[in-house]
């Protein structure tokens, strides 16, 4: 895509009726579909909840969704302050690396700006190099905090 196709990319919020492009596009990443998942982004994230920021956008051409982002105002536990959570990105494969994350992404994060909130966080799997490389060069480094987990094993009979 050249430059000035990328001008003919509108940034909107997504809407409910979004939901089966954003199951395709993240199928194409991830392998699988995952409607479950996505219908309870659905009914809980997109409804209006005035008590929390979040952050539910989507990139159109044409009058056809190509990528999204959803992110929302988190404050955790060990005393962390208040701040934007990053946590879906896809954009249509044979469209990556045209700008449109980018894109979605700034959008984003004027509106945590906006809001008040100065830092935004996400969480990417180590072998994810792509999601990894993209956020690390839009300024995303480790953090102060450090995720730890254990695996449990399953009760025994």
């Amino acid at each position: 895509m050249s430059v000035s196709a990328l001008a003919g990319i509108s940034v909107r919020r997504l809407r409910p009726a979004d939901l089966g492009r954003v199951v395709e596009i993240d199928a194409l990443h991830r392998g699988r579909a995952v409607p479950g998942y996505w219908e309870g982004v659905r009914d809980e994230f997109l409804a209006r909840d005035r008590q929390r920021l979040r952050v539910a956008l989507g990139a159109e051409s044409d009058e056809r969704l190509v990528g999204y982002l959803l992110g929302e105002v988190r404050a955790f536990e060990f005393g962390s302050e208040p701040c934007g959570w990053i946590f879906a990105v896809g954009v249509e494969p044979e469209l990556r690396r045209t700008g449109i994350a980018s894109r979605l992404l700034t959008a984003a994060c004027a509106r945590f700006r906006d809001a008040g909130i100065l830092r935004v966080r996400t969480m990417v799997h180590r072998s994810d190099l792509p999601v990894l490389s993209f956020f690390r060069a839009h300024g995303f480094g480790a953090g102060e905090y450090t995720q730890l987990e254990i695996a449990l094993p399953p009760e025994a009979s």
